[in-house]
């Protein structure tokens, strides 16, 4: 065995199952998350309590909530969303944003550009849109197979091709694509 450096610490080891509560109990318990965001400006709230319930989500579908199987449900899914919250409440805190605004006198619509979508890009993307509707579906649906979280392959095995056949599809479909992009322009 050899020996390990003063004070160096081994991550503790899963000790209890993981569970995965649904989404309607996450949101069961908003009321917990919103008392531990109480020092978040109301304008920035909102935006918080959605990074904080997407997050403990993830954490749930990873195996990363892993309560005291003799503890109470209830109990135990509020006290984890508690540090769920608490956790990203610091976060907000200590970002950019916050530690360093500065306010003015003057409104700051007047010393920028405006902001929002360009047109243009709006103008491409309905285009964009349109042309993909146009698009037969065997087309479409590899196209936007290529957005799905799974691989190409398990994309695949589900059609009940090999992989080499989908991926042929989608060239066929992304040069399809492009030729009728092109033929708009």
């Amino acid at each position: 065995m050899t020996p390990r450096r003063k004070g160096a610490r081994r991550p503790p080891a899963a000790r209890h199952p993981r569970k995965r509560p649904t989404m309607e109990a996450i949101l069961a318990e908003r009321g917990i998350i919103l008392a531990t965001l109480a020092g978040i400006p109301s304008r920035d709230r909102a935006d918080v309590e959605q990074i904080v319930l997407v997050a403990a989500w993830r954490a749930i579908r990873r195996g990363r909530y892993r309560p005291d199987p003799r503890a109470e449900p209830r109990a135990a899914l509020r006290a984890w969303l508690r540090g769920v919250a608490w956790r990203h409440a610091s976060h907000y805190f200590e970002s950019a944003w916050v530690r360093r605004i500065v306010l003015d006198e003057q409104p700051l619509w007047l010393l920028r550009e405006p902001v929002g979508p360009d047109l243009h890009a709006q103008v491409e993307a309905r285009d964009l849109l349109r042309t993909l509707d146009e698009l037969p579906d065997r087309h479409r649906e590899i196209l936007l197979a290529v957005d799905m979280p799974e691989s190409l392959s398990a994309y695949a095995r589900q059609r009940g091709v090999s992989p080499f056949t989908a991926a042929s599809r989608l060239r066929i479909a992304r040069e399809a694509l492009a030729l009728r992009l092109r033929r708009r322009r």
